[in-house]
């Protein structure tokens, strides 16, 4: 399977870069205490963090610049909150964070960790550009431009209940099913955890002089985590891990 960013997306975010943990034969069916018990951690961290402030999330350090980036790709932070941003105000507001499942668990624990955006996409429902192939060796995933022939369907939506993106957004696709919409913003029903998933990608999106460290520290949490936590009893897990940039803008896995 692959990754791969479009040139014209460095283009509008010179200094974006993407972390990258995919992940075969995890078992997602049976709650595990530990990924809960530091979602819990995570949350708890991050409400202490924001009472003492006072700040509001929007106006935090590791959500600015994030800020800055939607508005150079022509969208308005104030009505798409990039997903760092939604998780952290949620904590602030106190509504807490509701555990999922497990693998949406880890990913939302380390996200709020390392406050930064981490995505998580069901690899089994990958295709090839042309819409074919679902969930074989060379489908894949894109970050690019959306066209006409894009369609996205929102989380909770009907099988047949679908709305196209703006030409020109960016998002996040495999074939022309968009799996996240405005970058960062908002993913898709296509492609979510569930019991019956066994193969996560997790993109890590990053931004160079913001947050390279704590990419780099959240793909090593990543590893050992799944390491820990997701093995199943008798059987190989795979895990594999790198950095997609300007001047790398493809990985294989």
């Amino acid at each position: 399977m692959f990754f791969e960013v479009d040139n014209a997306v460095f283009e509008k975010i010179p200094n974006a870069f993407f972390g990258v943990v995919a992940v075969k034969g995890i078992d997602n069916t049976k709650e595990v205490t530990g990924i809960k018990a530091l979602l819990e951690k995570s949350t708890e961290e991050c409400r202490q963090y924001f009472e003492a402030s006072g700040n509001k999330a929007k106006n935090d350090p590791c959500v600015e610049p994030y800020r800055e980036a939607f508005r150079a790709i022509g969208v308005n932070p104030n009505r798409y909150a990039c997903s760092i941003e939604a998780l952290m105000d949620r904590i602030a507001k106190g509504k807490g964070m509701p555990s999922i499942n497990p693998a949406v668990d880890l990913g939302n624990a380390i996200s709020l960790e390392h406050r930064i955006p981490i995505g998580a996409h069901d690899m089994r429902t990958f295709t090839r550009d042309d819409g074919t192939g679902r969930g074989t060796d060379d489908a894949g995933i894109r970050v690019r431009m959306a066209t006409e022939e894009d369609t996205f369907r929102a989380f909770g939506a009907p099988e047949d209940e679908f709305e196209n993106p703006e030409v020109g957004e960016i998002v996040y696709v495999s074939g022309h099913e968009v799996r996240t919409r405005r970058w960062i913003w908002r993913q898709s029903e296509v492609g979510k955890m569930t019991d019956e998933t066994t193969a996560v990608f997790y993109p890590i999106d990053g931004l160079d002089g913001v947050n390279r460290d704590q990419t780099e520290a959240a793909i090593k949490e990543f590893t050992e985590l799944l390491a820990n936590y997701f093995m199943k009893s008798g059987s190989s897990m795979i895990v594999e891990t790198g950095i997609v940039d300007k001047d790398n803008p493809r990985i294989e896995f």
